[in-house]
Parts: C-alpha cells; sequence; structure tokens
C-alpha cells in the first residue's frame, strides 16, 4: 500500500477502527460495528462512505435488506484491515483518540528511523508545516515521539523518534506502507 492511500484512509477518524472491527469478525452491519466502535452515526456514516469510495468495501450483493445493508471488505479492504487489527493489538484504548487525528499514522509510519522535521515532512507531501509539528507535538505529550537535539549539526537541528507505544506502532505499519 502506498503512502498517499494510506494518508487517504486515515483521514476519517473512525476508518482504521471499523476496519479493524471488521477484519476482527464484527459483524459488517451498522449497529454491531456502532457498538463496537463507540463512533456516532454522522461519524460512522461518513467513514463508511469514505472505505467505499476508496475501495476498501462494498455492500454484499447476497444480503438484500435495503435499510439495513451488510457490508464486506474488499481484497484491498482486507490488507488495510489486516492493519488496521495489528495497530489495534498493540494500543490500548486510551491510545484510539490520538489515533484518530488524521495525520498520527502517517507520521509513525515515516518515523520507522530516526528522522528530521523535513525528512518526515518530504514523505508525507501534502502535510503543512503546522499540521506536522502539531501531531509531533501531541504526540510528544503522549511519550509515542522523542525529540532529541542534533548539537553537531549547524544550525543544530531535532530529530525524532517514535517510542513506547508510537514504536509498537511506527514497527506494525512501516512494513506495510510504502514511502514515496
Amino acid at each position: 500500500m502506498d503512502i498517499v492511500l494510506f494518508v487517504n484512509i486515515t483521514s476519517r477518524a473512525w476508518a482504521m477502527p471499523i476496519l479493524s472491527c471488521l477484519h476482527s469478525g464484527i459483524a459488517g452491519r451498522q449497529a454491531p460495528l456502532l457498538a463496537a466502535t463507540g463512533a456516532s452515526r454522522t461519524a460512522f456514516v461518513q467513514s463508511m462512505d469514505h472505505l467505499i469510495e476508496l475501495g476498501l468495501l462494498e455492500r454484499n450483493p447476497g444480503y438484500g435488506h435495503p435499510l439495513r445493508p451488510e457490508f464486506r471488505l474488499t481484497k484491498l479492504g482486507k490488507t488495510v484491515a489486516a492493519i488496521a487489527d495489528k495497530i489495534h493489538d498493540v494500543s490500548s484504548e486510551k491510545d484510539w483518540p490520538l489515533l484518530r487525528r488524521s495525520w498520527t499514522l502517517p507520521v509513525l509510519t515515516s518515523l520507522h528511523k530516526p528522522s528530521h522535521f523535513m525528512g518526515i515532512k518530504r514523505h508525507l507531501p501534502t502535510i503543512t508545516d503546522r499540521a506536522l509539528s502539531q501531531s509531533l507535538k501531541s504526540m510528544e505529550a503522549r511519550s509515542w515521539v522523542c525529540r532529541s537535539v542534533d548539537g553537531a549539526a549547524r544550525p543544530p537541528r531535532s530529530i525524532y523518534s517514535a517510542v513506547n507505544t508510537g514504536g509498537l506502532i511506527s514497527q506494525v505499519i512501516a512494513p506495510e506502507v510504502v514511502l514515496s
């Protein structure tokens, strides 16, 4: 999977939890998925529409009720859902608010090895400096990212590394996502 698709998937807050639930065997209908994820109906519907648009989910043609459709993973969706489930396995419920933010997972993907700010930005061409800075600060506050200063460089530059839960998540997703 390429980084652009991964960024598109993570742009909806509930996409990864929904995919993880589907991978773990929860029925692909609205009620069970809402109960499992805790998403609001509006956010859930938007995330489901987004996942269908990306080609990760499809309506199950063998399940006929038009008001209560059932969804299933596509071939690509199964691959992404497996990654989402691995992320779910190495994180806890208190980590999900941070994981649902748009840039957390793409930034952690680019931190598979220690990087400078511009090195991270190079892998994520659509991220703004402000969004990257805020994302790094929020992960640093949760001890998912460690910032150190390279004093030997002129001018001194910050080096960011994924640690603790952030490091585990980075190790899980980095081999699966191709950075540009």
